[in-house]
C-alpha cells in the first residue's frame, strides 16, 4: 500500500472472490453463478436500455421497485433496490451498526460480514457455529446488537426455519436482525412476510443466483418503511444513481418471466439432489444444503487436494483455508452435463488416490 494510504484502513483485509480464470477453459463450479442465462426477455429489455445509456437511470427505480414489491406482497416503500445485495448489506452495515450496536454474525459464515464491519469501523462479535455447522439461535437471544444471518448459510448451505428466526427476532426488539437470503429461492422459506410483524427486521435478497443476474449486479432490501427511509438516506448520501439503465432494465425482463426462474430453480433443485446422492455413493459426507451448491468432505483426501486434483482436470471448486472448513469443498451446483463431469472427474481421482 501506499504511504497516503489512511491508517483507518491500513488494517482492512479484503474479501476474497472466487477465481476468475482467464487461462484455460473451465467447468465453473466455485462462484454459485446460475449454469443458464438470463431470461430472454431481460437480454431484451438490457438491449434496448443502452439506446439511452447518455442519460442517467431513474434514481428511484420505481418501476423495477413496483415490480419486486407486487412480487413480495408488500408496498414499494418497504423494498430498496441496490447494486447487488453486497450493497444492502453494506448500507445496514452503516446505518444501523456503531458502538452501542455492534454487528453479531456466525464465525463462519458470508466473508463480506467481517470486511463490512471493518470496513465501517464498526466493532463486531463472531459467534462459533455448533459442530455439525448448525446456527445457535439461543446464542442469538440477549438484545446485544445488530444481527446479520445468512439463510441459508454461506458456504455451508444449513437453513433456519422462519420460526427460528422469528424468535431472534422477539429477543432483540431493539436492534436489527438482518437475514440475508441469498440463497432462499432453493428451498428456503423466506422471511419477507415477517417484516409487517417486526420493525427490526431487515431482509436482503439477490437476482445474481436464481435469476441469472451475478454479472449484472441488482440485489434489494425488504423492510418496514422506516428501515428503507434509514437506508435510502445512506444511498442518497453516496451514489443516488446506485443501479445502471441496462441492469434496471434487464431486471424488469426477469421480473415479467418468473416461470424462467421458478423453472430454472426446480432444475437446479434436482441437480443437487443428483449431485448429494452420487457423492454420498462414493464415500462423501456433506451438510444438508438447502443452496444452489454442496459443501462435502471425503476421509481419503483432504479438502485441498481434491480441490487442486479437480482444477487440474479442469473444473473449479470453492476451497477454504478456514481451520474448519479445510477437509471440505463448496461445490456450486451446476447443469446436469457439468454434475455428471464433476462426479466422473472425482471417481477418478478418488481411484488415482488409491
Amino acid at each position: 500500500m501506499s504511504r497516503f494510504f489512511s491508517s483507518k484502513l491500513n488494517k482492512l483485509v479484503p474479501y476474497v472472490p472466487g477465481e476468475q480464470p482467464k487461462e484455460r477453459d473451465y467447468i465453473k463450479l466455485n462462484t454459485n453463478e446460475s449454469p443458464f442465462p438470463p431470461s430472454p426477455k431481460a437480454v431484451k429489455y438490457a438491449g434496448e436500455a443502452a439506446d439511452l445509456l447518455q442519460l442517467y437511470p431513474d434514481p428511484d427505480c420505481k418501476m423495477l421497485t413496483e415490480k419486486v414489491a407486487d412480487m413480495l406482497g408488500v408496498e414499494s416503500q418497504e423494498v430498496l433496490l441496490t447494486n447487488g445485495s453486497d450493497e444492502i448489506l453494506n448500507f445496514a452495515f452503516m446505518a444501523f451498526c456503531d458502538e452501542s450496536s455492534p454487528a453479531i454474525f456466525p464465525d463462519i459464515t458470508y466473508g463480506f460480514y467481517t470486511v463490512f464491519a471493518q470496513l465501517n469501523n464498526v466493532p463486531y462479535e463472531e459467534i462459533p457455529l455448533e459442530e455439525d455447522f448448525t446456527i445457535d439461535t439461543n446464542a442469538y437471544m440477549g438484545n446485544r446488537g445488530t444481527i446479520f444471518i445468512a439463510n441459508p448459510n454461506a458456504p455451508t448451505g444449513i437453513a433456519l426455519s422462519v420460526a427460528e428466526i422469528e424468535a431472534i427476532l422477539k429477543a432483540n426488539p431493539d436492534h436489527v436482525v438482518v437475514i440475508d437470503e441469498a440463497y432462499v429461492d432453493f428451498g428456503t422459506e423466506s422471511c419477507v412476510p415477517l417484516i409487517r410483524k417486526y420493525d427490526n427486521l431487515l431482509v436482503a435478497q439477490t437476482f445474481s443466483k436464481s435469476r441469472s443476474m451475478a454479472g449484472a449486479r441488482l440485489g434489494f432490501g425488504v423492510g418496514c418503511k422506516a428501515l428503507i427511509q434509514d437506508l435510502n438516506t445512506v444511498k442518497y448520501s453516496t451514489n443516488p444513481y446506485n443501479i445502471n439503465r441496462m441492469t434496471m432494465a434487464a431486471g424488469l425482463g426477469v421480473m415479467e418471466d418468473e416461470a424462467y426462474t421458478k423453472k430454472n430453480c426446480k432444475t437446479i433443485m434436482d441437480n443437487r439432489t443428483y449431485t448429494m446422492e452420487a457423492l454420498e455413493a462414493l464415500g462423501f459426507t456433506m451438510t444438508d444444503s438447502k443452496a444452489n451448491f454442496v459443501f462435502a468432505k471425503h476421509p481419503a483426501i483432504e479438502g485441498a487436494k481434491l480441490y487442486q486434483a479437480l482444477k487440474n482436470k479442469g473444473i473449479l471448486v470453492r476451497h477454504f483455508d478456514k481451520s474448519r472448513l479445510t477437509q471440505y469443498n463448496r461445490i456450486t451446483v451446476g447443469s446436469r452435463a457439468e454434475m455428471e463431469a464433476l462426479v466422473t472427474a472425482v471417481e477418478a481421482i478418488l481411484e488415482e488416490q488409491s
